[in-house]
């Protein structure tokens, strides 16, 4: 007679065999994320940021709280948001974009300011396009999960993510391409939902993170602390940084 039991430990077993790979991977990639050099100027990308104390944190490399920083999970991510990005420069170039992600010198489009203490470095520039867009035109490009996603699709970039909209402004203004409204594209991860969205310049946004980027390299040079960003310590964007235990001591 067969045995009709079934074995119900084998879903648990495959379980734990999966996150003993897992496992494995994250730490992989957790040690080749520390030897990655750390950036030594603030980044056009992260200026948007609410916290200009925690730009300062980390502009000047300062120590991390014990146990924070990337986990493997982050880093798996990250590197999805990569492929994504390649995925749809090839999708653009199909549909007849002219997207170039390169300079005739073969490097990224990108600005150094303040003697390259603020940089940034843009995703691409649409030269030419199929449906009468303007151009040339920055092109930036995100992924997100499907919450965020349908807050940019609803709501637009400059109000649903004020942090990416302070870089499109700030790389237009640098890379001089202030006459044509910059090409946002969004990856809905979950979905494979894709939005575009047409992104005017805004010259007070610019000039506002230009002028704070100055403010936090003057601030950092006299070893003064900026404002937190807030005074709540269990506000939100404290509650998930890198460099809560220091801030608030």
């Amino acid at each position: 007679m067969t045995n009709a039991f079934l074995d119900f430990n084998h879903r648990e077993k495959q379980a734990g065999f999966a996150n003993e790979v897992n496992t494995l991977i994250d730490r992989a990639l957790v040690a080749e994320n520390a030897q990655r050099p750390q950036r030594d100027y603030l980044g056009g990308s992260r200026l948007g940021d609410a916290c200009a104390r925690r730009l300062q944190y980390e502009y000047l490399k300062t120590p991390k709280d014990e146990g924070a920083g990337f986990s493997g999970r982050s880093l798996r991510i990250f590197a999805l948001g990569h492929v994504l990005e390649d995925l749809v420069i090839d999708w653009l170039r199909k549909a007849g974009f002219d997207l170039r992600t390169r300079n005739r010198h073969g490097n990224q489009f990108g600005f150094s300011a303040a003697g390259g203490r603020v940089r940034g470095h843009a995703d691409g520039v649409v030269v030419a396009a199929p449906n009468g867009m303007a151009v040339p035109a920055l092109w930036e490009c995100k992924s997100a999960n499907a919450k965020n996603w349908r807050a940019m699709s609803k709501n637009g970039v400059a109000k649903a993510k004020p942090i990416y909209a302070t870089q499109i402004a700030l790389y237009q203004a640098y890379l001089g391409l202030t006459e044509t409204p910059a090409l946002f594209t969004a990856v809905n991860k979950d979905t494979c939902e894709v939005w575009h969205e047409l992104v005017p310049f805004n010259g007070a946004l610019a000039q506002a993170v230009s002028d704070k980027a100055v403010q936090i390299l003057r601030a950092c040079d006299a070893g003064e602390q900026l404002p937190r960003h807030t005074t709540d310590p269990e506000h939100f964007e404290c509650r998930f940084c890198a460099w809560k235990e220091r801030c608030w001591v």
